[in-house]
């Protein structure tokens, strides 16, 4: 009995924790007459031991059962909130109540309260008095469902958000200001630096290998589709911010051997109305389809604040470094060399101004590291749910479901296949059982009438 969970307790279960407890003279009113099981034993209190139909007399043993019941309560919380009930409410109020999702977190201090006590591990809420205990004893999630919807839907939007970029780049390479009457801006790194040829190349390579890495790193890890939406989630955020930032300003070609000139537009009236536009759309299809890496063919100018390349690279680098474990130093080590040379390559081929490389790395690493404070710590932020929907929509729709830390867990990828796999023969062979039904029933109509 002691490897059953109190909610898969039967009436024999019952009996046997009341005879552990030296209420055996009590087995028969609770089991054989109430027929008490687990779940309706978690969810008894003094009050109904009180009062009719149990009315039990004797007040010592009121008390008795009531102690023994509560400390087989708070052993057992998480059994509680699965009921949806409130823990604190059942061990002090006497009541029972449904979770109050406004809930934060009650702090204690100093010595007055004992580490394992009841008090150290409740919630508070300082508007209501309803209470709710932490999710898990280190903050994980409890539950963790894939979801797959929600990644194809950050999928759907990262996928607009590349069109939409790359539209804007094609806007901005026909207003880069003329390199004869606007020279490079004065730049502290680009100044100092020689221009390297191949460094672009270099940089475009050391993200690819960033990318051969994550895609690793989803390959094995057991809540891969929740690492995607965020994924998919946080790039795509981040490029249409850059959208924003490279229509604003338009800034001067940041290197002398940078050849850059708009695109030749035809003077015709009917040229203007829809062959410009279809021009624009087949000049952003190659950028989309070349993921506007030089090492595709891609060449653009304009697009500099702020970089995409180091937007790729920042990001790559934080999933990876976050969701793999933290004892695999040298990872981790190997993908911040990768990430810290890529800029380096980047600044070193001339092909953007400092500032752009640092407001990219910065937006990027915040918009990561607030993302992922949120989505780790909701159980703080329950107060405040109804702002954290209006000024984080995308945050809110794609979190809604996790309550706390994703953990680092690993599975063979062959295991979501088979899955997949059962899944499939199990609708088919439902399909299938269905027609055959369906043609026997037929059959019998048929035979029916011909009779």
């Amino acid at each position: 009995m002691a490897t059953v969970s109190v909610l898969d307790w039967t009436v024999d279960d019952v009996a046997i924790w009341l005879r552990g407890n030296g209420h055996e003279q009590y087995i028969d009113l609770l089991c054989k007459t109430h027929l008490i099981d687990g779940k309706a034993l978690l969810l008894l209190n003094e009050t109904d031991f009180r009062t009719d139909p149990l009315n039990i007399q004797v007040l010592g043993d009121v008390k008795r059962l009531s102690l023994s019941l509560r400390r087989l309560q708070f052993e057992n919380q998480q059994a509680l909130i699965s009921l949806g009930y409130d823990p604190v409410s059942m061990l002090h109020l006497s009541n029972t109540s449904y979770l109050n999702p406004n809930s934060v977190m009650m702090h204690y201090y100093g010595s007055q309260r004992n580490e394992g006590s009841v008090d150290s591990l409740l919630y508070m809420d300082t508007e209501h008095h309803h209470c709710t205990p932490p999710l898990s004893e280190d903050g994980r999630a409890s539950k963790l469902r894939p979801e797959i919807w929600k990644a194809l839907i950050s999928l759907g939007y990262l996928f607009v958000v590349t069109w939409i970029t790359a539209f804007v780049m094609v806007i901005v390479h026909d207003r880069v200001p003329d390199m004869k009457k606007y020279p490079p801006l004065p730049d502290i790194f680009l100044d100092n630096v020689p221009h390297i040829p191949w460094a672009f190349h270099m940089c475009e390579l050391t993200g690819t290998l960033l990318l051969f890495i994550w895609l690793i790193v989803l390959m094995f890890h057991k809540h891969r589709f929740i690492l995607l939406r965020r994924f998919f989630a946080l790039s795509g955020t981040v490029f249409l911010l850059r959208c924003v930032t490279m229509l604003i300003t338009s800034l001067s070609v940041p290197g002398t051997h940078l050849q850059c000139n708009p695109r030749v537009v035809k003077d015709s009236d009917e040229w203007k109305k829809h062959g410009e536009l279809w021009a624009k759309i087949q000049h952003a299809y190659i950028i989309w389809r070349g993921a506007g890496m030089s090492i595709q063919g891609v060449r653009t100018c304009g697009d500099y604040m702020f970089s995409g390349h180091t937007v790729a690279l920042t990001m790559l680098n934080f999933f990876i470094t976050e969701y793999t474990p933290r004892h695999l130093y040298f990872v981790h080590t190997f993908t911040w060399l990768l990430n810290m040379f890529g800029i380096f390559f980047i600044l070193s081929a001339h092909e953007h101004y400092s500032i752009d490389v640092f407001v990219a790395f910065y937006i990027t690493s915040r918009l990561f590291l607030y993302y992922h404070t949120l989505a780790n710590n909701q159980a703080l932020m329950q107060r405040d749910s109804n702002r954290t929907r209006i000024w984080f929509p995308l945050f809110s729709f794609f979190e809604s479901s996790v309550d706390g830390i994703v953990p680092n867990e690993y599975e063979s990828p062959v295991i979501p296949l088979r899955k997949l796999f059962l899944w499939l023969k199990e609708r088919l062979g439902k399909l299938v059982s269905l027609t055959v039904q369906e043609s026997h029933s037929r059959l019998r109509h048929i035979d029916s009438k011909n009779k």
